[in-house]
């Protein structure tokens, strides 16, 4: 489903990645790991094509990304769903509003997109706020909000960049707890994390950057695919 083929990535003078290889199966849930700048940024922004390989190849569902017109680039989003650091969420519209509005640009009928958007909303604990304002909400009730948009779209594949970061233990555990349900419907997620103690009550695979190079591709407990 994602491979990586020697992937190089480049800023002016600075290797975010260095020679990067690795398969990613349908249905996987994989933890990104590493050290603040050891790439894993990156790394999920070249799948989503948001940024472009140097040298060598992404793919996802057989698809060259960084060969992807720009035309093409938002057929390949409407299967992905996106969860970044930085969460854009829109404090002109409501709760509600924020979550309806993936649904609207890709054309789905809007007493469909109601009823989906709200789904959404259950699923993340929100729908009692669907009419406030993002500002009104907590750190880890906006998380929850972002995750809801990204997911509204039922994508194929999850995307998320440090979705605990700024949220306590019991708050980030109620996160991870959200994307293991959808893994067990056959989601496959990268979920890019510095926090290890994530790890300890479950066993993803777990793919571990160091200066931009593939340290580990495996299991917690060794073994695992490269």
């Amino acid at each position: 489903m994602i491979e990586f083929n020697q992937v190089h990535k480049s800023y002016d003078s600075q290797q975010a990645l260095r020679g990067v290889s690795f398969h990613i199966d349908a249905g996987e849930f994989v933890f990104v790991s590493g050290h603040s700048g050891a790439g894993k940024t990156t790394l999920l922004k070249l799948i989503a094509a948001i940024e472009r390989p140097t040298i060598g190849t992404v793919s996802v569902h057989g698809q060259n990304v960084g060969a992807l017109k720009a035309t093409a680039i938002p057929y390949l989003r409407r299967n992905l769903g996106l969860i970044f650091q930085d969460q854009k969420l829109l404090t002109d519209r409501s709760v509600f509003a924020n979550v309806l509005l993936p649904l609207l640009v890709v054309g789905t009928h809007p007493r469909d997109a109601a009823k989906r958007a709200r789904a959404a909303l259950d699923k993340v604990g929100l729908l009692d706020r669907e009419r406030a304002n993002p500002l009104a909400l907590s750190g880890g009730d906006q998380q929850r909000l972002a995750i809801a948009r990204a997911i509204v779209n039922r994508p194929a594949i999850l995307l998320a960049d440090e979705p605990t970061a700024s949220l306590d233990r019991e708050s980030a555990l109620k996160v991870i707890e959200i994307f293991r349900q959808f893994n067990q419907v056959g989601v496959t997620i990268l979920l890019a994390t510095h926090d290890h103690s994530l790890f300890e009550d479950f066993v993803p695979r777990v793919l571990t950057l160091n200066q931009g190079r593939i340290a580990s591709a495996g299991d917690l407990d060794g073994g695992g695919k490269s």
